[in-house]
């Protein structure tokens, strides 16, 4: 079965992949914050998703599967050394690029510290919901027409990438009143959101290293200094 047969097979009905509109990158921050709600119900579709045929944690490879049995496993694969392809040896990097270890362990430690509130939170995600992969028309439809790093995660995954992309949209803070006025329940909320975020904002700011985007690697460092203190505060 071919990649996107198989997430059309498990991916609910109300998910579009084929949608009609235009970036979402496009509209203002008060447009977005008019229909944000809207952006929340239609990625919590794809949550909503039946994985219980789907084992493990991480993206699916080629064969759709997860290569990892437990969320620990899937953070300490994710940022290993000898993994082949381009992240071997990206340790190195703390040498050349402005991605310092001293930064990057302190908030590897600070995930290391939160995995047991997300192991067992399994969902499917799209885990790159950034604003430029996501198309609306903004008043009915937000759809996902890429699906390159899906897999199982927390699906608090979704939400912290979105803020990662724009934290002055205030996105957590939306959607926790989101959660309180559908009466959605998300255990252990703070923990679980910093740990995903973390984890996306160390692996974006790696990635944005490598190709010395030094404006981008500023933005992602300051947001990920001051999220604890925003989460801290809901």
């Amino acid at each position: 079965m071919s990649r996107d047969n198989f997430l059309r097979s498990i991916l609910s009905e109300k998910v579009n992949m084929t949608p009609d509109g235009f970036v979402a990158d496009q509209l203002t921050p008060q447009q977005f914050w008019n229909c944000h709600e809207l952006f929340f119900d239609k990625i919590q579709e794809i949550h909503s998703s039946d994985i219980s045929g789907i084992d493990g944690y991480g993206n699916f490879n080629e064969e759709c599967q997860t290569e990892y049995a437990t969320y620990k496993e899937f953070l300490i694969g994710n940022f290993a050394d000898d993994k082949e392809g381009y992240w071997y040896n990206w340790r190195e990097m703390f040498n050349t690029t402005l991605l310092k270890q001293d930064f990057f362990d302190q908030y590897y430690k600070e995930i290391e510290d939160r995995i047991p509130y997300c192991e067992g939170q399994r969902y499917l995600i799209n885990n790159f919901t950034f604003f430029v992969n996501m198309i609306t028309d903004g008043k009915t439809t937000v759809g996902f027409p890429d699906w390159t790093f899906a897999g199982i995660g927390d699906f608090l995954t979704d939400i912290a990438i979105m803020d990662l992309n724009k934290p002055y949209l205030r996105i957590p803070e939306l959607f926790v009143q989101y959660c309180e006025k559908r009466g959605i329940a998300v255990p252990d909320f703070k923990e679980r959101f910093l740990c995903v975020a973390y984890l996306k904002g160390i692996d974006s700011l790696r990635w944005h290293a490598s190709i010395d985007d030094e404006e981008s690697c500023m933005s992602i460092i300051k947001s990920i200094s001051e999220l604890k203190d925003r989460i801290h505060a809901l």
